[in-house]
């Protein structure tokens, strides 16, 4: 008897307290805070908790309660909820671009690699989505052209990736069903509400000021019936914020939430207001000032066009100057001109993405020739001619398989560097996630032989040793027959045959770094092989090198394929989208060579030379360089087969 009301006890006691999470935080003190985690710049200025640091020049902060929210439930159903917020964003100048902060369901309370700039401080780079479950509604205060925002004030839902599923003003409807602009740059107190209806898969968000009461009309709503590829079964429910040097107050006032009902409304009076100081200089002060400044322009437009005249001599002797050291380089310079009519004055409309340096922009040369524009931003002009000299040598590289440049142009310390435009992208977006069409087996055999010739091209066919130092599957782009080129030069540096690179800076791309780099930071051939053996593992794989979403023993792609090659079944982590598309032996012929390629010790991986002998189904034997069967071998140091001894096939079944 008495263990039974043990077990009834504690089935009342405890058993709730994880199937719902209830809190409110009418305002935040240290005392109250207790109850919150803080991370990195976030900090409580009672009675608001502020976002970001003010004097950090790159600031990031988030706040999530420490209870993991249930979100989805045994039965594989998803679990509703409803919270309630007031936050504040007031810039330090009206005219700076905000950043806004974003309310978020996360796995993790610290995102591997996120900016402490922007993004929100939940990602690395506008090209690479999470690699965990994430969902966050964004309330933006600055318009990133890359992410396709439509202006610096919305409200957006965004699902691993910081690019918006779906986006709109911000604003509320008015009880007629008017839209009414809210200004949430503007320091005013705002109110949002955000539901997430399981049953429904939707998410409704609702803003206003909060002397409006909650509209009944929601601001947006979002449906998305494969919304649980975005969530894992417990998640934290937070804010996070960053900023770049402008300074940008991110304030949170008040929270509410509940997954077991409508969340309890917040007490929004006797709230701090956050405005703008107002001047206090008297109207006479303020003529005063007016007409100085009005002398002081008089000078200064006098002074202004002397420098402007200087200026452009100036520019012009430095014009004929680099023509002239332009004669000992090659790609062809471009005109200025000529580059702002091909993209339409580099519109917003023709931007392709960034690239390793900065903005891409497509265009259309007057012959009808279509280009990719990469914009980069040099400090200094020593740095800039260093930079040419390289990019000018990088020109001279011709070869099928790579993305090839066809010139450059300066404007001042920007450099615009020209490149052949690929049609169909880069490798990732035909073969991970969900895309538009499954690139079949064949289709990407063909590409990794493609790379593979690029590759081998840059360490052995020229009379300089090109180390690539970012080769990744965003990085390989698909021309209009789909083979592929290895692009994005611009981590690239050149060094002499047998001479060793002179950088101590790591530079790459987290999944796809060889492990030596961490310790030396020096480049070399054997670590961009690493790098391709990583390509290859993902291209057959259908996989990145890194995934949150799956079991702890499959996050990491070459750890899990190790292991099924351990266990003698690497086939078994071939993409199951293109099952019976691919012979067998192949299959495990390219995944094999990939660990091989990723073998922890640089002089147990395959040079590229032998790489290609083996996709194109050569006699490996007749190749000078490392023996293939060797790096195969496992050697009990974390090595491609673990204890197995089985060689890898000398002869490819499915030569390209």
């Amino acid at each position: 008897m008495a263990t039974a009301v043990f077990h009834i006890l504690y089935f009342l006691l405890f058993i709730p307290s994880t199937l719902s999470l209830n809190f409110i935080f009418n305002s935040f003190t240290t005392t109250t805070t207790t109850n919150l985690t803080l991370i990195n710049d976030a900090h409580v200025e009672a009675p608001v908790i502020r976002m970001t640091n003010d004097s950090n020049t790159n600031s990031i902060g988030r706040v999530f309660y420490p209870t993991k929210l249930p979100v989805i439930k045994p039965s594989s159903n998803i679990s509703s909820f409803s919270t309630s917020f007031i936050f504040s964003v007031l810039p330090q100048s009206p005219n700076n671009p905000g950043f806004g902060l974003a309310f978020v369901l996360c796995n993790t309370t610290s995102p591997p690699d996120a900016l402490a700039s922007q993004y929100f401080g939940l990602f690395t780079d506008a090209n690479s989505p999470a690699v965990f479950p994430l969902l966050a509604v964004e309330f933006d205060t600055g318009q990133n052209p890359e992410f396709n925002d439509r202006d610096n004030n919305h409200i957006g839902i965004d699902l691993n990736n910081a690019e918006s599923i779906k986006q709109t003003p911000a604003g509320y409807y008015n009880s007629t069903g008017s839209f009414v602009p809210v200004q949430m740059n503007s320091g005013e107190n705002i109110q949002a509400w955000i539901d997430l209806d399981g049953n429904k898969l939707e998410i409704n968000v609702t803003v206003s000021p909060i002397d409006v009461s909650r509209p009944t009309k929601p601001t947006l709503s979002y449906r998305d019936p494969n919304i649980a590829k975005y969530l894992s079964p417990e998640m934290f429910v937070g804010f996070s914020a960053s900023k770049m040097n402008l300074i940008e107050a991110q304030r949170v006032l008040a929270w509410s939430f509940s997954d077991s009902g409508t969340a309890r409304e917040l007490n929004t009076t006797n709230l701090p207001v956050f405005k703008p100081e107002p001047s206090s200089l008297s109207g006479g002060a303020i003529a005063g000032i007016a007409v100085a400044c009005f002398a002081f322009t008089l000078t200064c437009a006098s002074l202004l066009l002397l420098f402007i005249w200087w200026r452009n001599r100036k520019t012009k002797e430095e014009d004929d100057e680099v023509q002239d050291w332009e004669m000992e380089y090659w790609p062809h310079r471009f005109s200025y001109e000529e580059l702002k009519i091909a993209t339409k004055g580099f519109q917003k409309e023709h931007l392709l993405g960034f690239g390793g340096f900065g903005k891409v922009y497509k265009g259309t040369l007057t012959n009808k020739t279509l280009i990719a524009v990469k914009c980069v931003n040099h400090n200094s002009k020593q740095g800039l001619r260093e930079f040419m000299a390289e990019i000018s040598s990088m020109g001279r590289l011709q070869h099928k398989n790579l993305v090839q440049m066809k010139g450059w142009c300066r404007k001042g310390n920007e450099l615009m560097l020209v490149y052949d435009y690929m049609p169909n992208g880069s490798l990732n977006k035909w073969v991970f996630d969900n895309p538009v069409k499954i690139l079949g087996w064949d289709q990407r055999r063909r590409i990794l032989v493609d790379v593979a010739e690029g590759l081998n091209y840059l360490h052995h066919g020229w009379d300089q040793v090109v180390i690539h130092r970012d080769i990744k599957s965003s990085n390989i782009l698909l021309d209009c027959e789909m083979r592929g080129r290895l692009g994005d030069f611009g981590l690239a540096k050149l060094y002499q045959h047998g001479q060793v690179p002179n950088t101590t800076r790591v530079v790459g791309t987290l999944g796809y770094l060889a492990p030596e780099i961490v310790r030396v930071a020096a480049p070399t051939s054997a670590s961009d092989v690493y790098s391709y053996g990583v390509v290859l593992l993902e291209v057959g794989c259908g996989r990145r090198p890194l995934e949150m979403s799956v079991v702890d023993e499959e996050v990491v792609l070459i750890d899990w394929v190790r292991e099924l090659y351990a266990r003698g079944c690497v086939v078994d982590a071939a993409d199951c989208r293109i099952k019976g598309e691919y012979d067998v032996c192949d299959m495990e012929m390219v995944l094999k060579l990939g660990l091989a390629c990723c073998h922890p010790e640089p002089n147990r991986r395959p040079t590229m030379k032998e790489v290609v002998a083996l996709l194109l189904g050569e006699d490996v034997a007749e190749v000078p360089g490392n023996v293939l069967s060797d790096l195969a071998r496992g050697d009990g140091n974390g090595g491609v087969g673990g204890e197995s001894e089985e060689e890898l096939p000398l002869q490819s079944n499915s030569p390209v």
